[in-house]
């Protein structure tokens, strides 16, 4: 039985995928990136120690509520493709309970993700930038790595919600937007629906707790309504038209 490290599970998702969900946190991550409100997860050594049967376990408490909304369980993190094996096998357990799977991630993994991505049903999936030099500044890593996901992606059919975080002065022009809208329909063909989420401070206190100064410090939390404009000029539509069984239960 595969044991991982778990930062943490939260019952009664509502913003992880369709449904209400069981969000699973996993501990680690490569990135860093400057607008993390989670860098408490960053470090690999952190978090719990859990066995596969036990988060099954917990997952399971709920589904009469997955089975009422139309959700299941998210797998977010931190980064869930760093614990490759153990996320697999709890892929394979949730199938086997006919629990509907959402993996939340960055595609900044080691590798192997066709096997991963055949059992997932839904992939949140985090655009940080759309150019090498962005990507690079902004996270502290290649883009080229999250690249090889997907294309993964797109070899195994699995379809995407893509997410893209907002940020003034650095992601909220027009001109990002075209590029994003391009970047997306390039890269990422099995995209159902594009969600666009606002900066915000609520992770800056976890900085303070950590020692750590805030990456983004003087920047503003982005505004809710000029996010909602801009995801109504450029994303609104996206997906309409594509009927095919990956649009079915986003």
């Amino acid at each position: 039985m595969q044991k991982g490290r778990i930062l943490s599970i939260e019952s009664m998702g509502l913003v992880d995928g369709p449904g209400i969900r069981c969000v699973v946190f996993f501990q680690g991550c490569a990135l860093r990136c400057k607008f993390c409100h989670n860098p408490d997860s960053w470090a690999r050594g952190g978090g719990t120690e859990l066995s596969s049967e036990e988060i099954v376990r917990k997952v399971l408490r709920f589904r009469p509520y997955f089975a009422r909304s139309g959700g299941g369980v998210t797998f977010s993190g931190g980064e869930p493709l760093l614990q490759r094996e153990f996320l697999l096998e709890l892929l394979r357990r949730c199938k086997q309970e006919g629990v509907h799977t959402c993996l939340d991630t960055a595609g900044a993994g080691t590798g192997g993700y066709e096997e991963i991505l055949r059992l997932v049903d839904l992939v949140l999936y985090d655009v940080k930038a759309v150019t090498a030099e962005g990507y690079r500044s902004l996270c502290g890593g290649e883009i080229g790595q999250t690249e090889e996901f997907q294309r993964a992606m797109a070899a195994c059919g699995t379809k995407a919600i893509v997410r893209q975080v907002v940020i003034p002065g650095i992601s909220d022009g027009d001109a990002y937007m075209q590029e994003l809208d391009r970047y997306i329909r390039k890269h990422i063909p099995t995209a159902v629906k594009v969600e666009l989420l606002p900066y915000h401070l609520m992770g800056a206190f976890k900085y303070e707790k950590l020692g750590m100064p805030p990456p983004l410090a003087g920047i503003p939390a982005m505004d809710k309504e000029k996010t909602q404009q801009l995801w109504e000029r450029y994303f609104k539509h996206f997906g309409e038209g594509n009927d095919d069984e990956r649009t079915q239960r986003i």
